[in-house]
């Protein structure tokens, strides 16, 4: 009994060592990403670059994140997680130079900024605090964010502003629930590895900016 005791303690200590470590190297390496990416963006946006445009956007950001995948346990997957949130910085440049020729772009920008860094930090740290278990909204934020993408389509194509405000929303929303089901499924030990839960987070950093810029601007 004792033994059986023992045996199970050990196996929760050695399960709660390795969550928090994944947590550790996590924000360790997301913190190092997201001021690299801050250092490419500010540099797209000193040297005016052109934005790429969405093919080459979407072929960028998802060829690297195949890279990264196919890499995530060794190395040059932390070499890919810096290739890819630097294309993040550098196709974000040319938005924020949009932005910030507005009459209240810097406003738009610093509330967009602020907003996004507030909802990861308190979500997170409601996720880590209470422990609780969201993986129960898996299903519903896949359906949420196909359903987003799809209006965000129709809004481009038809140039309605009502939709794409509402699509906005949408986005926030669902990038707030997907911070609590990462962060949840990294402390009941769902996610293991730190390189693919530090991309996880930078693009819900990416989604979630871009709608509060939108959201903020109409």
């Amino acid at each position: 009994m004792n033994n059986t005791v023992t045996t199970i303690h050990n196996q929760t200590q050695a399960s709660s060592y390795a969550t928090n470590k994944v947590l550790r190297n996590t924000y360790a390496l997301l913190s190092m990403t997201l001021l690299f990416s801050a250092l490419t963006a500010g540099g797209s946006m000193a040297l005016n670059l052109p934005h790429p445009g969405l093919l080459l956007t979407l072929g960028g950001y998802f060829g690297l994140l195949f890279l990264t995948t196919k890499f995530r346990d060794s190395g040059l997957g932390i070499a890919f997680v810096f290739a890819l949130t630097g294309f993040m910085g550098y196709t974000l440049g040319p938005i924020l130079n949009f932005y910030m020729a507005l009459a209240n772009g810097g406003q738009i920008v610093m509330t967009a900024m602020g907003g996004t860094g507030a909802i990861f930090l308190g979500l997170s740290g409601y996720a880590l605090t209470s422990r609780k278990d969201f993986s129960f909204m898996g299903g519903f934020l896949i359906a949420g964010i196909l359903v987003a993408f799809m209006a965000g389509l129709g809004a481009l194509i038809f140039e309605m502003p009502g939709l794409s405000l509402a699509v906005s929303s949408m986005f926030i929303l669902l990038m707030a629930g997907l911070i609590l089901y990462e962060t949840s499924n990294i402390i009941h030990g769902g996610e293991t590895n730190y390189i693919m839960a530090t991309v996880t987070y930078m693009f819900l950093f990416l989604i979630c900016s871009l709608a509060c810029y939108i959201f903020l601007d109409l």
